[in-house]
């Protein structure tokens, strides 16, 4: 089975776990949701680092510290091919935090949920920026501009966690492309759970504009039936040759 794209096809791609699974990076709910025996959200909520700091750090320090040997795998660089196909008729968004599409060459990226490995802090206006630290040790980081300013404020991970709302701006320019490319529009989910809104809504608005949609992903995600397409199997093995004409 292969996606037939015309001239004026636009392709909007979701991502989620399962393409970076392929890459050996650990679901958010390997486990049993668990890590280390404390539930995911205690370390990824705005409740749980304001309870305990030192052990949300720990978390997506380990996380972190996992990244430096994970590659991109076949599924990220079929649609790095794809983007150099349609250029601006295509759209990746993605819910995965691991930064593997940047890495692999992917350029119109949306990452709606942040990125691994860049921090903000929680108090000042200071931009988000690229921070690859593992921290080890046993004081959380703090913001640096914040300290010559002589107070103190701790740094987080640019990550949206459980309670939180998407970056601004990122929905705007999803729904916008949505808009843009009506019944020309082609979506494809990828490694998604079907359960995590907005994303997992955006199936429900390509129909409304009239595109099509295809999913790929080794078994049916909750929101399978919403599909016109299903393609089960591993993306590295699907995705070269679902695009290729």
């Amino acid at each position: 089975m292969r996606i037939s794209l015309t001239p004026t096809s636009r392709v909007l791609v979701l991502s989620g776990a399962g393409i970076s699974a392929e890459s050996g990076v650990p679901t958010f709910r390997d486990a049993g949701g668990l890590w280390e025996g404390h539930a995911v959200e205690v370390v990824a909520s705005p409740e749980g680092f304001a309870n305990d700091p030192l052990l949300v750090w720990k978390f997506y320090s380990s996380r972190r510290a996992r990244m430096a040997d994970v590659v991109p795998n076949a599924g990220h660089h079929a649609l790095v091919a794809l983007e150099a196909e349609l250029g601006d008729r295509y759209l990746l968004a993605t819910q995965n935090v691991d930064g593997l599409h940047v890495a692999a060459g992917s350029q119109r990226v949306v990452e709606m949920h942040g990125t691994l490995m860049r921090s903000r802090c929680t108090r000042c206006d200071r931009p988000a920026f690229a921070d690859t630290t593992a921290y080890r040790d046993n004081v959380a980081p703090m913001c640096g501009r914040c300290r010559e300013r002589g107070r103190d404020a701790l740094l987080r991970p640019d990550i949206v966690w459980f309670g939180e709302a998407l970056p601004i701006g990122v929905l705007d320019r999803i729904e916008a492309f949505i808009t843009s490319a009506g019944r020309d529009l082609v979506f494809v989910a990828i490694g998604t759970s079907g359960l995590v809104y907005p994303a997992a809504g955006l199936v429900d608005a390509t129909r409304k504009v009239g595109g099509q949609s295809w999913l790929v992903n080794l078994e049916p995600p909750a929101n399978a039936t919403s599909f016109d397409h299903v393609v089960l199997g591993p993306a590295g093995a699907t995705l070269p040759t679902l695009f290729a004409p």
